[in-house]
């Protein structure tokens, strides 16, 4: 059962109501949510539920009816986010595993470990103890194999995980990896399980060949009935009739999982498909479901392969996959996480400056839910938002130290460059760019509770919004008022002030759900190819520390040439010279000098040594020449 408590609970009064649930063999997950903190209980009840909710500071009492009580999102609504060393799985992130089968020899995993993180992967997978169909088969090479990987995942700053098949082997190997995998054969392994359950480690579940969405969530629930409530769920495919593949990847089973749990769940094409061929296209169908993230299998060698050779991508191949995935994600919401996020090789998450990354403060312009607000979430975890009025504001918020980063729009697919937040990056010598993030923008037609499309009689939100909504409007609300408002978000949180169910607002997801309103029509922009692209900036000396996480292949810089025919063809042969291809080429005029430019341009780099020989020769050639930042491009 669920407990709800009262907001003005005790500490007392909780730990008493906690005491006769566990004097009843009950077991007992406290959940702290947005709005309330929930108590789950599990386990043979024979108390009468009245009891408990006679207690001081209950609010309410409400049974579980899934036979999975923890893993059941009627006990937590909220996402499961799962900790893996520095990565997170779940949410509005798509986290990559890579790695061999087997852990074949020390040499092989350095190599591919080092391959699969130059590539995009975030944690490395190996087996090093193989359940093989035949006896004769490689088995792997034990705790050898364990300690090959620890070390290939240390040197190349990645958590591990590795398959364990055996309970007498848990304690052991609890030493060597970040998280357990727990394959399909084992699924229903209950000794494993509670094993495995009882170290409190991060734990992948694969679905079984034939097991059932429930069967699956009610192996998840051994893991977290004994301790760990860190579990992530893998679909890997189904035994069916068909054998033109080796299984039958069930993606349908993505979005169904995520309606009746809260615990995040990821796909493995490589044993869904047997082939390496499927492996990408079907690691692109599963993210395109809902994944939040994929475990595939690399090699560099594969016709040498002890294990599974036919289905390990080529390393060219994962890294083709992982920029596939990153173009994908901004349609499905998310982004691709990086290792460690934010944070530089090496750190762990439990460290003292991963506690003080978790209270730095972000800025963004507009009100709370605006899709700029979005844009930091698929950036950073657990931050504290800071909404500013105008970018100006933001930029200043950064300039001063009280928020540590700033997320800007800078380009829209649609309406073109904001330009406002270029001029701003060239009068703030102090801040730099280091990241980028895309964001698709998905208009809906937000409403107060209990609004019908014919009570409809105004229409708010910014022109933008308004405009790129105009087909909607005019065919489904021909006689609405239509009035342009600063922000999307903010129009939302304004008609919800008014209670005024003739009033509607065009913006996000996010906002109506920050500000508790219905959505009455979904995705009513009338191009759906609609992307806003964003800069990550911070302080010049905060930059190192995001960096060394998200490696550079982009610069941005600002610059004037002489008046005088052939001055932007002389700078712009400097670039052509050192291969540096250019992304971006805008004119702005200089303030308090009519009739004069400058120009800002992206450009893709190879590396910053070579970018900065060609920044010195560029400068002989232009004048006002700056750099803006180097960042990680976002597609």
């Amino acid at each position: 059962m669920i407990i709800v408590l009262k907001q003005d609970i005790t500490p007392k009064q909780k730990e008493d109501i906690k005491g006769l649930l566990k004097e009843n063999g009950l077991i007992i997950k406290e959940i702290k949510g947005k709005e309330d903190t929930v108590l789950g209980a599990v386990g043979v009840n024979r108390m009468d539920p009245r009891q408990i909710e006679l207690m001081d500071g209950v609010a309410s009492v409400v049974p579980i009816s899934k036979p999975y009580k923890l893993a059941s999102r009627e006990l937590k609504k909220e996402d499961t986010i799962v900790t893996v060393g520095g990565v997170k799985i779940g949410g509005n992130r798509v986290v990559m595993m890579a790695g061999p089968c087997a852990v074949e020899s020390e040499r092989q995993i350095m190599e591919i470990a080092r391959i699969v993180r130059d590539a995009g992967a975030v944690i490395l997978r190996g087996g090093a103890f193989k359940p093989r169909t035949s006896p004769y088969s490689f088995q792997g090479l034990g705790e050898e194999g364990l300690k090959y990987l620890r070390k290939a995942g240390d040197e190349y700053g990645m958590p591990v995980t590795t398959e364990v098949v055996s309970p007498r082997d848990v304690e052991m190997m609890a030493g060597y990896i970040d998280m357990f995998q727990i394959g399909a054969r084992n699924m229903q392994n209950f000794e494993l399980l509670k094993e495995v359950g009882k170290t409190g480690m991060p734990v992948l579940l694969k679905r079984g060949l034939s097991a059932t969405i429930e069967e699956w969530l009610m192996a998840a629930e051994y893991l977290m009935a004994n301790g760990t409530d860190q579990v992530v769920l893998c679909e890997r495919g189904i035994r069916t009739y068909e054998r033109a593949t080796r299984n039958t990847l069930d993606c349908s089973a993505i979005p169904v999982v995520q309606k009746l749990t809260h615990l995040p769940v990821i796909g493995d094409p490589s044993h869904a498909t047997g082939m390496r061929d499927l492996v990408s296209p079907m690691g692109l169908a599963l993210v395109a479901a809902g994944a939040s993230g994929l475990i595939v299998e690399v090699h560099n060698h594969p016709e040498k392969a002890l294990s599974d050779g036919p289905q390990s991508l080529l390393p060219e191949q994962f890294e083709k996959l992982v920029r596939d995935v990153q173009a994908l994600c901004p349609v499905v919401g998310k982004s691709l996480e990086s290792v460690p996020r934010i944070m530089p090789k090496g750190m762990s998450a439990d460290s003292s400056e991963q506690a003080a990354a978790e209270e730095m403060v972000v800025a963004f312009q507009g009100e709370r839910g605006a899709y700029s607000e979005l844009a930091v979430r698929n950036v950073f975890d657990d931050v504290k938002v800071l909404p500013c009025k105008t970018f100006h504001d933001a930029f200043e918020a950064v300039n001063r130290g009280s928020a540590k980063y700033g997320v800007l729009p800078i380009e829209n697919t649609l309406g073109g460059t904001i330009g406002d937040n270029i001029d701003l990056l060239t009068r703030y010598p102090n801040i730099t760019i280091v990241g980028e993030v895309q964001v698709r923008i998905i208009h809906n037609l937000i409403v107060n509770p209990g609004t019908r499309m014919e009570d409809v009689r105004t229409v708010y939100s910014h022109p933008q919004g308004l405009a790129q909504c105009k087909e909607f409007l005019e065919k489904e609300l021909p006689d609405a008022k239509i009035v342009p408002f600063f922000d999307t978000a903010g129009s939302v949180e304004y008609i919800r002030q008014l209670g005024d169910k003739s009033l509607a607002a065009i913006a996000g997801t996010p906002a109506a759900t920050y500000y508790g309103m219905d959505i009455l029509r979904e995705s009513i922009e009338t191009n759906p190819r609609n992307y806003t692209r964003f800069f990550v900036l911070t302080r010049e000396e905060n930059a190192p520390v995001f960096r060394s996480a998200n490696k550079p292949d982009r610069a941005a810089i600002s610059f004037s040439v002489a008046d005088r025919a052939g001055s932007l063809f002389d700078a712009l042969e400097i670039l052509r010279q050192y291969g540096l291809n250019m992304k971006k080429l805008e004119s702005r005029p200089i303030a308090g000098r009519p009739w004069e430019f400058f120009f800002f341009a992206e450009l893709d780099i190879p590396d910053i040594p070579t970018f900065e020989e060609a920044f010195a020769l560029l400068r002989e050639r232009t004048s006002g020449l700056k750099l803006l930042g180097y960042y990680k491009s976002a597609h």
